[in-house]
C-alpha cells in the first residue's frame, strides 16, 4: 500500500492543487480554456505519440482488449440510463451515463498506471481511450440528443460527434506513435527534444488542469442537484464498472480469448479511474444539466483517492509480477 500511495498521492495533490489555485483565483479563470487547451493540442499529444511509438502495435490495438472494454462501457451506458431515467430526462441520463462509462484515462489514466505497473500498462490503456473516444462519447451523446422532434437527432448528433472525435488531436498522435512503431521510425534529434519536452509537462499540467476544471464545472452550475442524484452515478463508476470489467474480461479469458492477467488488472485499474473531467464542458456545450455532471465527476475524483489506492494495493503486485 505504501508503495502504490507513493505514487497516487502526488497524482490527485496535484488535481487538489488545480482545484484550489482556481478557487482562491491565483489562476484566473479565464486562464482554464488555455491550459486546458495546452493539454490537448500540445502536451498529451506528445505523451501518447511517444507512448505510441515505443509501444507494439497489437498491444495499442488488441481485439481482445477493446471488445471487452467497449462491451463493458456499453453495459454501463445502458445500466446507468435504466437506474436514473425518470428522475432526469433523458439528455441529463446520457450525459450522466457517459461520466459513468468514461474513466479519465486521457489526462490520469496512462501516466499513473504506467507509473504504477510500467510503461507496458500504456498500450491497453490507449486502447481504451480510443474505445471511449468513437464509441462511448458518439452514443451517450446520440442517446441525449435522441429526443429531437425531427427523428434524425441522435443520427445528426452521432456523426456531429464522430467528425469532432476526427478532429481530437488525441487519436492522431496515438496513431502516428503507431505507424512509428511499426516502421521503426525515429524522429530528428532537435524534433525529439521537443516532442519529450511537451510530453514531460503534461502529467503535472493535466492533473492541475483536471482541478481547475473541476472547479469552474461548479461555478457554471445553474441547478442544486440532490445526492441521490448523482452518489449513485459515481458509486456505479467506482465501483461496478471496475467490477463488470474484471467480470468480463476473466469470462474472456475462459472463453480462451488472447487477454493477459496484466492487461485484464490494467483495465480494472482504469476503469477504476474518476470520470472524465472534460465530459463536463461537453454537457455544457449540448445544454444537459452540467451541476449534476460536475458533482459526479468531483465526487467520484474525491472519492477514487482512496477506492483507486484500494485496488491498486490488491492488484499492482500481482500484475507486476505476472
Amino acid at each position: 500500500m505504501g508503495a502504490v500511495l507513493a505514487v497516487t498521492v502526488p497524482f490527485f495533490a496535484l488535481v487538489l492543487a488545480g482545484y484550489l489555485a482556481a478557487q482562491r483565483r491565483l489562476l484566473p479563470e479565464a486562464a482554464i480554456p488555455g491550459l486546458n487547451a495546452f493539454v490537448l493540442y500540445f502536451a498529451l499529444p506528445a505523451m501518447l505519440f511517444r507512448f505510441g511509438a515505443g509501444t507494439p502495435i497489437f498491444d495499442l490495438l488488441n481485439p481482445a482488449v477493446l471488445v471487452v472494454w467497449i462491451v463493458c462501457a456499453l453495459l454501463i451506458v445502458f445500466v446507468t440510463i435504466a437506474f436514473t431515467l425518470g428522475p432526469v430526462h433523458l439528455k441529463d441520463a446520457a450525459f450522466g451515463a457517459l461520466v459513468a462509462a468514461f474513466p479519465n484515462t486521457g489526462f490520469m489514466g496512462v501516466p499513473l498506471l504506467a507509473a504504477l505497473l510500467g510503461p507496458a500498462a500504456a498500450g491497453p490503456v490507449i486502447s481504451a481511450v480510443l474505445a471511449d473516444l468513437f464509441v462511448t462519447s458518439s452514443l451517450c451523446i446520440a442517446l441525449a440528443q435522441a429526443h429531437d422532434a425531427s427523428g434524425h437527432g441522435a443520427r445528426d448528433a452521432a456523426l456531429k460527434t464522430l467528425r469532432g472525435t476526427l478532429a481530437n488531436p488525441l487519436p492522431w498522435a496515438i496513431a502516428a506513435g503507431a505507424v512509428f512503431s511499426v516502421a521503426g521510425l525515429s524522429l530528428p534529434g532537435p524534433l525529439d527534444a521537443v516532442v519529450k519536452m511537451l510530453a514531460d509537462a503534461a502529467t503535472p499540467v493535466a492533473l492541475f488542469t483536471i482541478g481547475a476544471v473541476l472547479w469552474r464545472a461548479g461555478q457554471h452550475a445553474h441547478t442544486r442537484t440532490p445526492p441521490a442524484q448523482y452518489l449513485p452515478v459515481a458509486a456505479i463508476k467506482l465501483f461496478l464498472h471496475p467490477l463488470l470489467v474484471f467480470a468480463v474480461g476473466a469470462a474472456a479469458v475462459r472463453l480462451g480469448a488472447p487477454l493477459t492477467a496484466f492487461q485484464l488488472t490494467v483495465l480494472t485499474l482504469a476503469a477504476a479511474l474518476p470520470s472524465a473531467s472534460n465530459v463536463s464542458l461537453l454537457a455544457e456545450r449540448y445544454g444537459a444539466d452540467n451541476g449534476r455532471v460536475a458533482r459526479i465527476i468531483l465526487a467520484s475524483t474525491a472519492a477514487a483517492f482512496v477506492t483507486f489506492s484500494l485496488l491498486a494495493s490488491v492488484l499492482g503486485t500481482q500484475a507486476r509480477t505476472a
